[in-house]
């Protein structure tokens, strides 16, 4: 619940409602500019919320100091948020699949099916991205899977990396990786970001299947569109790849037969799958207890594919850290009443609460969309926005489930990484080959904005409206 603000100090702006705020300018001067790496901001903000928080007035009774305690306490309390146990979960499954090489062999198989034809690796690539996001809970680990393939291709072709058709095809992988990010729940962790929000403030649980129903469609009209622009931006150099079937070919040898513990982890991977799929559909059971419960059968002796040991070198457990504590500083705003004011202040000159929600979300989403051209980390990004527009949305007139649905695009607009190489990981991790450069990468990344701006003026307008989301 949100906390009610005395009017009189400072427009509604209490004092635990300022060091919040400070905190905020602090975290986000850190996240843009990358001063310091994630993990160690992440830690300088408990630090700061501990600390500022206890010295200063109680939330619920000003009279009393908070204490450091319980200041510490709210800055470690994005910990005990489920969406922390599925991301956790989800960085385990990633680390399995890199363990086994299971989505090497996918993105292999999927490009022998191809073929040689330039075309038809373009789909092959796109295709790759999209199936490997309902089985890797991870943006950069997809990329990683398809991009050296591509780049393989490329020069048994004989052609330099940095050739058009090498940009082509790993700007088409790392363009895909984003539109899918908003197409499956546990694609991308900023969108446990702003569930984590919404379930903690809006009391909304939001499945995995009523994910996939509002985004997919979205993710898959953008991957058509994804087609043809990238065919537009960008004319490579041959229209087919001689000898690519062969090379595929090759490598699919050099992994040999699927193992043992390949096998398994596709037989756990297609059951997390059907068991989220039918989350509030077949069963009760929440996608975070779900993904926790496979987890720990891949990590069973004999049973599993890989050890806790191997799991820890693999997992970037840093990611955690700054997931979680991105959820404390936003549980903070939202608290201290500081979110509130702080949409007030940022929208309310807008006049928001007066205009159709549709004109809103077109105004709101324009200012995610350039906003994030500051941000690095569409997590980071998150934890700073979504507990400013649940605070927004609370204000919205007409709009359905106290403005979940205003929330909900928000957060898509908010994985638009699109436009530059340093918006996204998976884009940073593209543009390290150098098979590009930053001005081909925004041919394709303006129009791509465009595209994805607009069709979520039209489904806001029509299917999410139909289907009771705005």
């Amino acid at each position: 619940m949100l906390i009610p603000i005395d009017p009189s100090i400072e427009g509604g702006l209490t004092t635990p409602g300022r060091t919040a705020l400070a905190i905020l300018v602090f975290a986000v001067v850190m996240w843009v500019t990358e001063a310091v790496s994630y993990s160690v901001s992440a830690i300088m903000i408990v630090g700061l919320i501990a600390l500022g928080l206890g010295f200063g007035p109680g939330i619920e009774d000003p009279d009393q100091m908070m204490g450091t305690s319980a200041g510490l306490g709210m800055a470690l309390g994005g910990f005990s948020s489920s969406s922390v146990a599925l991301v956790a979960a989800a960085l385990a499954l990633a680390a399995a699949m890199q363990a086994t090489g299971l989505h090497k062999r996918l993105a292999l198989l999927v490009l022998r099916f191809a073929g040689e034809k330039t075309s038809n690796i373009l789909i092959g690539a796109i295709v790759i991205s999209i199936i490997l996001a309902f089985f890797v809970p991870s943006a950069t680990a997809r990329a990683g899977a398809v991009a050296p393939i591509l780049l393989g291709m490329v020069a048994a072709f004989g052609l330099a990396k940095n050739s058009r058709l090498g940009a082509l095809l790993v700007i088409t992988a790392a363009q895909a990786v984003s539109v899918w990010n908003i197409g499956i729940k546990t694609g991308a962790a900023q969108n446990l970001v702003a569930l984590g929000f919404i379930e903690q403030e809006m009391g909304i649980q939001v499945s995995w299947g009523e994910w996939f129903l509002w985004a997919a469609p979205w993710s898959a009209l953008m991957s058509v569109a994804l087609y043809f622009i990238m065919r537009w931006a960008i004319k490579p150099e041959v229209d087919s790849i001689a000898g690519g079937r062969d090379m595929i070919a090759g490598q699919l040898a050099e992994l040999g037969p699927m193992s043992g513990r390949e096998k398994r982890l596709v037989v756990i991977a297609v059951l997390l799958l059907f068991f989220w799929a039918t989350e509030k559909v077949l069963h009760p059971v929440d996608s975070s207890t779900i993904t926790v419960i496979a987890i720990g059968f891949l990590l069973l002796p004999r049973v599993g594919v890989f050890s806790w040991k191997t799991a820890e070198s693999l997992i970037n457990w840093g990611t955690l850290i700054v997931f979680a504590v991105g959820i404390s500083l936003g549980t903070v705003l939202l608290q201290t009443g500081a979110a509130t004011w702080l949409s007030a202040q940022t929208f309310g000159a807008l006049g928001l609460d007066r205009l159709p929600l549709l004109a809103t979300i077109a105004l709101v989403s324009v200012f995610t969309i350039l906003i994030h051209l500051g941000f690095a980390s569409a997590t980071s990004l998150a934890s700073a926005l979504i507990p400013i527009f649940i605070a927004l949305a609370a204000t919205l007139p007409g709009a359905a489930n106290g403005g979940l649905g205003f929330v909900i695009i928000q957060q898509f607009l908010i994985s638009f990484g699109f436009l530059l190489p340093v918006s996204a990981p998976q884009n940073m991790l593209a543009y390290g080959t150098g098979a590009f450069t930053a001005k081909q990468f925004l041919r394709t990344g303006i129009p791509l904005t465009i595209v994805g701006y607009l069709l979520v003026l039209l489904f806001s307008a029509t299917y999410w409206k139909w289907l009771g989301l705005v």
